[in-house]
């Protein structure tokens, strides 16, 4: 049996990695977070040929990438490589809505996402709208 490699990342790895970082960002990986990373995997059409088994693989490279200085430059250069840039928006929502999963926002997700803004050049008024959605989406009754 061949050793998987982690290169090429394909789109949809780069999407988790991209779930997964803001998750990660504050150092500590909520259960709603990880609920919600696994929901959209399972259920969004764009991960419908995704092998969920590429989790724990992403999740490995994001850890690794984090433990080093400019991890997060590295982890934003291998997602602008594998990723279409029509999919910039998309791993935005998915952030967003990884951040939102718990009802909370601290400091350092909100600084991951903003990094993402920037790093993608997701247009402000797009990004207001992706985060209001977001917003609207989590709210507690």
């Amino acid at each position: 049996m061949s050793e998987q490699i982690p290169h090429p990342l394909s789109p949809q790895d780069c999407l988790v990695m991209v779930m997964i970082a803001v998750s990660a960002s504050d150092e500590d990986i909520r259960t709603s977070e990880l609920v919600k990373i696994e929901s959209a995997v399972n259920n969004l059409p764009v991960f419908a040929d995704y092998d969920a088994d590429r989790i724990k693989i992403v999740a490995q490279i994001v850890f690794d990438l984090f433990s080093v200085e400019e991890g997060l430059d590295a982890l934003f250069g291998l997602v602008r490589d594998n990723l279409d840039e029509r999919l910039y928006e998309t791993a935005y929502a998915l952030a967003c809505d990884v951040a939102a999963a718990d009802g909370t926002l601290d400091e350092t997700e909100l600084r991951i996402l903003e990094e993402i803004r920037y790093e993608l050049n997701i247009d402000r008024l797009h990004a207001a709208a992706i985060e209001r959605g977001s917003r609207a989406r989590h709210l507690k009754g």
